[in-house]
């Protein structure tokens, strides 16, 4: 498995942990973002991500069904992780700000799944996804994520979530920033305000 130092190493090389003043699509303020659509644009420093977080989602799931991202950022994660893994893989989708599964996509009954995503902060997303799960009569077994940059006070999943990376960076209410960020002109990155 890739080391913490080489992993940093990867994701500033390819410009996906970013510094700055930046709102998050939590609506949190942070003064680092990853951006791991950087870091997929150069498929083998990913791939050595990707195959170290494989290798820890074996050693801690045995029996996967079915791997469920969710888009944007999830989608190419999930399927590099479901082909490591053979398993197969689908992603759900926004549609009027809730996700579903669309594409001819589904949960089997029974299905045991696990929920794949780029970076979790807060775990929003990945709650969003679990409520699939349950409609389908499913059952969630774990999260896992390329970066986990939750906190205690951040993260709304109660699971164990199996990370590549562990970053912690904190986050703040847009009323409780420090003064060195409100000295930082915003940012909002990501896809999620894209109109």
């Amino acid at each position: 498995m890739l080391s913490h130092k080489k992993s940093l190493n990867i994701l500033k090389k390819t410009n996906a942990l970013l510094e700055g003043h930046f709102v998050l699509s939590s609506g949190l303020h942070s003064s680092k973002y990853i951006q791991c659509a950087k870091l997929l644009s150069f498929p083998d420093l990913a791939g050595k991500i990707c195959k170290s977080l494989a290798k820890k989602i074996k050693k801690n799931y045995k029996k996967i069904d079915l791997i469920l991202a969710p888009a944007m950022g999830g989608v190419i994660i999930g399927y590099e992780i479901g082909k490591l893994l053979k398993k197969e893989t689908i992603f759900c989708e926004r549609v009027n700000g809730k996700f579903t599964l669309r594409r001819g996509f589904n949960i089997k009954k029974g299905a045991r799944v696990l929920i794949v995503e780029d970076v979790i902060t807060t775990g929003k997303s990945s709650l969003e996804c679990v409520k699939l799960i349950k409609k389908s009569k499913a059952k969630l077994i774990g999260f896992a994520t390329i970066i986990d940059r939750s906190t205690k006070q951040s993260l709304k999943i109660k699971k164990v979530i199996i990370s590549h990376l562990k970053i912690e960076v904190p986050t703040y209410k847009e009323n409780k920033l420090p003064p060195e960020l409100k000295s930082i002109q915003i940012t909002t990155p990501g896809s999620r305000f894209i109109k």
